[in-house]
């Protein structure tokens, strides 16, 4: 079966330690884009989460990044730290429509990350997932659910994910629950088990399980050691995949991203 394809990145490109450390010595800030996405395959926005950016602005990283880029971004918080997820359809129509549709093909996956204190509730997840739509200016939309809530590591959510097709982000983190299971035709990985005194963040034997286990989702199966609310389903689908170092120790992202590059057999610029 063919696999489908493999993105690994990080959040955002801006920030303070990479300069002298991953952006070489004297690199512009400006340029800072251009540089980062053609050494990963991904980029996790986050300034969207935090406000309205404008179309010119979605159009520029388009321009800025290489063929075959992706960004993925976080909803805005108005439409998710709620608590009832669907009196936000205002702030999910406003944010859908602001110029998103510019990035083109190099539209990815959408992030929409519920409060750590929001509870499973299957009615008004249902009502929130009716309000997502399935595009957008002619672009298809892939959501996926950052569910940050005990509650929600239950058959019954994840039933209801699948319902609506919405993936299910798999967050590696000791602060957050994990849920594993693909709910969607994508899956999605936030890892922040980065530390500050490993060059590469992890140590490098992490790596190869991690290229072994993106490779198994992207083949449509389920990979092994991975923590379980239900038993593994049937071979899938070959499926998009999605990896970002995300927080932990930050300034080892873009090294992390490039190591699990490397693993995954592909030629990294230094």
């Amino acid at each position: 079966m063919s696999e489908g394809k493999i993105r690994v990145g990080i959040g955002g490109w801006n920030f303070e330690p990479w300069r002298d450390n991953f952006y070489p010595k004297g690199w512009p800030q400006a340029k800072e884009l251009e540089y980062a996405s053609r050494r990963l395959t991904a980029i996790e926005i986050n300034s969207t989460y935090y406000g309205a950016q404008k179309p010119a602005t979605f159009a520029k990283w388009r321009t800025e990044s290489p063929d075959g880029f992706i960004f993925s971004l976080k909803a805005i918080r108005f439409a998710t730290q709620r608590r009832v997820l669907a009196d936000g359809a205002d702030s999910i129509k406003r944010f859908i429509e602001s110029g998103i549709a510019e990035l083109g093909d190099k539209l990815g996956p959408i992030v929409w990350q519920l409060a750590p204190t929001h509870k499973f509730d299957a009615t008004d997840l249902t009502a929130f997932l009716e309000l997502l739509p399935a595009s957008v200016d002619g672009l298809p939309l892939r959501h996926a659910l950052d569910v940050r809530h005990a509650s929600f590591q239950s058959p019954e959510y994840l039933a209801l994910a699948r319902q609506f097709k919405a993936a299910t982000v798999f967050t590696e983190s000791d602060d957050y629950p994990a849920i594993a299971e693909p709910t969607g035709d994508f899956v999605y990985t936030r890892i922040m088990r980065t530390h500050s005194d490993e060059p590469l963040g992890c140590k490098p034997e992490v790596f190869p399980a991690l290229a072994s286990a993106a490779q198994t989702w992207a083949g449509g199966g389920e990979p092994d050691g991975v923590p379980r609310i239900e038993p593994p389903s049937p071979a899938a689908a070959p499926r998009d995949v999605f990896m970002f170092f995300i927080s932990g120790a930050k300034e080892r992202a873009p090294h992390a991203a490039m190591a699990l590059r490397r693993a995954l057999g592909e030629t990294v610029e230094d």
